[in-house]
């Protein structure tokens, strides 16, 4: 069972179900995201389109359908409700993710922060990068996708926010701000992060990266190089060949395969069970990531807990934060 069995009475009465409770608690109550490229229209208002389908298929076939399970865009949802007679918007205006403003304020810092007319090479090639990050469905992007004019009003709007401007602001955001603030807190970081994601994009490396589930749990990426390196750096960390080596490296020096960061041992706790289990950490910062080749003096053993420990929050820990964070709560527990 699929979108294919979804009716339009169906449709209808989860329209009625998401009047009843509202946007956020029908799309709360069921899982699903507020819309981004196309909405159901009916009676003059917009809805979720995804959401109304995924609903729809409860008053269909007795249970919703969850998000997991179908796609969105023109060639699912769009086209279904298409099918059975309702109408539907495609919503052009994809926003500015992360990844995509550290390029643009990139160019902007490495020109003193001064904006860039259209036809300078390098706004035309940082438009045809943006084209080639794997960020947004090629179905979704309109033809004027990413254009060198956009480029040019995006690094105006981040350029409204540096201290030294002083005019009228544009219509940008609050990462606007929040990538300029970035930029001048750590410029070598930064700059660093933009060499590696163009890098990866030109190289082919970024261009079919997995998501992870920090990134569909929370849409704040915990790092401020981007998803794209984040993605990257843990594509790296559940590398099957590169942990079979770092193991064997360990048992060949004579060390227990443990966690670096708090000695749990899953073969001492689990006995066979845990034998030879261990995560490993890809400890290069974010930004070199792309720079060289992965060595095993890069990667360290955690246990699952400290790993995710590290993870967790931004800043990130390095092993050795997270070893004496350890060691200082068990010394209060004592």
């Amino acid at each position: 069972m699929g979108l294919a069995d979804i009716t339009q009475d169906a449709v209808l009465k989860a329209i009625a179900e998401y009047d009843e409770l509202g946007q956020d608690v029908f799309l709360d109550t069921y899982g699903f995201k507020p819309a981004r490229s196309y909405t159901l229209l009916y009676e003059g208002r917009e809805y979720d389109s995804k959401a109304i389908c995924g609903v729809a298929h409860k008053y269909a076939n007795g249970r919703p359908l969850p998000a997991s399970e179908f796609s969105g865009g023109a060639a699912t949802v769009a086209k279904t409700l298409n099918s059975l007679g309702f109408k539907f918007h495609a919503r052009t205006n994809l926003p500015w993710v992360w990844d995509e403003l550290i390029l643009a304020c990139d160019l902007l810092a490495r020109h003193g922060w001064k904006t860039l007319d259209t036809s300078r090479p390098e706004v035309v090639d940082l438009s045809e990068i943006l084209r080639l990050l794997p960020l947004h469905p090629v179905e979704q992007r309109p033809a004027n996708f990413r254009s060198p004019s956009s480029v040019r009003l995006k690094m105006a709007n981040i350029r409204d926010w540096h201290p030294s401007h002083t005019t009228k602001k544009t219509n940008g955001g609050v990462l606007d701000r929040r990538i300029g603030e970035a930029f001048l807190e750590d410029p070598e970081r930064m700059h660093a992060a933009a060499k590696s994601i163009r890098a990866g994009v030109l190289s082919g490396d970024l261009a079919d990266l997995p998501a992870f589930e920090e990134e569909e749990a929370d849409e704040e990426i915990s790092a401020p190089e981007g998803r794209l390196l984040v993605r990257k750096h843990y594509a790296r960390e559940r590398s099957r060949k590169l942990r079979t080596r770092k193991i064997a490296r360990i048992r060949a020096e004579g060390k227990p395969i443990s966690c670096e960061a708090c000695s749990f041992d899953f073969a001492t706790a689990y006995g066979d069970r845990g034998s030879n289990y261990i995560e490993v950490h890809h400890i290069v910062p974010l930004h070199h990531i792309g720079e060289s080749e992965t060595r095993l003096d890069d990667l360290a053993l955690l246990c699952a807990n400290c790993h995710r420990m590290i993870h967790v929050s931004k800043p990130w820990l390095t092993v050795d934060q997270l070893r004496t964070l350890v060691k200082e709560q068990r010394q209060t527990q004592v």
